[in-house]
């Protein structure tokens, strides 16, 4: 694969913000409880350990931040090109030509209810019972990819 093939898709990665978010708000909560928590004595802080919640926060924190690198470790993304799209979720990789396409639907587009957060993109091939369901709002550049897939729609003609 040379550069020039490379450069013809349009890449979409998954929209990790929240999990960064999530991660960092749960460590903050657990600090701060842990610091209000603890004992200040003669110029010396002790820190309570045998106390439940703390451990709860700590399990908290622990799975925040597994689930992160696991997310990241999948490295999700979509690729669209002139031809194709290429959804990519670690090492599974799924390409559906756009000649395959049977249907392509846009949900929660309706003329006075625009809710970009919940628009979901379904899209059914001929040699799959199962359709593919994303929502275009969890992607970066989520604007462009609803572009992408309007384009691609109005392509397939459904």
């Amino acid at each position: 694969m040379n550069n020039s093939s490379a450069l013809e898709y349009r890449i979409f990665k998954f929209n990790m913000s929240f999990y960064y978010q999530s991660t960092i708000i749960y460590f903050i909560v657990f600090v701060l409880y842990a610091i209000i928590k603890g004992q200040f004595l003669e110029d010396s802080f002790t820190l309570i350990t045998r106390d439940p919640i703390i451990y709860f926060f700590s399990l908290v924190v622990l799975l925040s931040i597994l689930s992160l690198l696991y997310n990241l470790y999948l490295n999700r993304h979509i690729e669209i090109s002139d031809s194709e799209i290429i959804f990519k979720k670690g090492v599974w990789k799924r390409i559906i030509k756009f000649e395959e396409i049977t249907s392509l639907r846009i949900t929660r587009e309706k003329k006075h209810f625009k809710a970009t957060a919940f628009t979901l993109v379904r899209i059914k091939t001929k040699d799959k019972k199962m359709s593919i369901t994303f929502r275009p709002y969890d992607y970066e550049n989520s604007h462009l990819l609803m572009e992408e897939i309007k384009e691609l729609k109005n392509r397939v003609g459904n």
